[in-house]
């Protein structure tokens, strides 16, 4: 979700967080002291891993990637995939990398982009996700028409040629693990080979952010609301 790129953190990584000691590491706050919050949930962060601080971080392409972060290089900033990804900072550069390429060097309308994330966001159920790209795509003027045929699973009638395949090609690839040969020539047809790749990379980097998010159980920001129906 992230950002107009996307941090993904893994344990292969974590060599690139010093090795402090746990005391050092964890922030003021503890697991469970907001009641508001399930019970192994960090305020600081609204997730499961505590909000890691720029002392933290070994390398200067990781300290580098924080003061992105923290002068709103993502949408979400800390509290979100950005924050948890920086704990797996080698290879949050390879997707952040991918991520930037995918969204911004392939040519797709803007607006198609926001919808590619939020089919994934859609798919995989993830609350946090979706809300940050609603919002964006809204202020791209996407048509309320097309959020609400992805946000309610409503059928594609109705919305444009290319909006209606990028949502077949979700609701079947990810949901059904069968994309029908029927949808395929129609998206084959308006994007052409490359392109198609490529949109279901930008989907399929956007699947590991939700996995991201559901694994840290990142709670929604203070103040926002969920808006996906069956979201979590």
């Amino acid at each position: 979700m992230t950002d107009r790129r996307s941090f993904i953190g893994g344990t292969a990584a974590l060599a690139a967080v010093k090795a402090l000691p746990a005391e050092a590491q964890a922030p003021a706050d503890q697991p469970g002291t907001d009641p508001t919050l399930p019970r192994d949930v960090y305020a600081s962060s609204r997730n499961r891993a505590p909000l890691i601080t720029r002392d933290m971080l070994a390398t200067d392409d990781s300290r580098k990637a924080y003061d992105d972060v923290m002068h709103g290089s993502t949408i979400a900033g800390m509290q979100g995939p950005a924050g948890i990804g920086l704990y797996g900072s080698k290879t949050r550069l390879i997707v952040a990398q991918l991520n930037q390429t995918l969204r911004l060097g392939i040519g797709l309308d803007p607006q198609l982009s926001e919808l590619v994330m939020m089919v994934a966001a859609r798919e995989i159920d993830s609350a946090f996700e979706w809300s940050a790209h609603e919002r964006a795509a809204r202020k791209l003027g996407m048509a309320e028409d097309v959020i609400a045929v992805v946000r309610d699973r409503k059928p594609v009638t109705g919305i444009g040629e290319k909006e209606a395949a990028i949502v077949m090609l979700g609701r079947e690839g990810i949901t059904a693990h069968n994309v029908s040969p029927q949808t395929y020539a129609t998206a084959q047809r308006l994007f052409g080979t490359e392109l198609l790749v490529n949109i279901s990379l930008l989907m399929g980097n956007y699947l590991m952010t939700g996995l991201l998010l559901h694994v840290f159980d990142q709670q929604m920001p203070p103040g926002v609301s969920q808006t996906l129906p069956g979201g979590k």
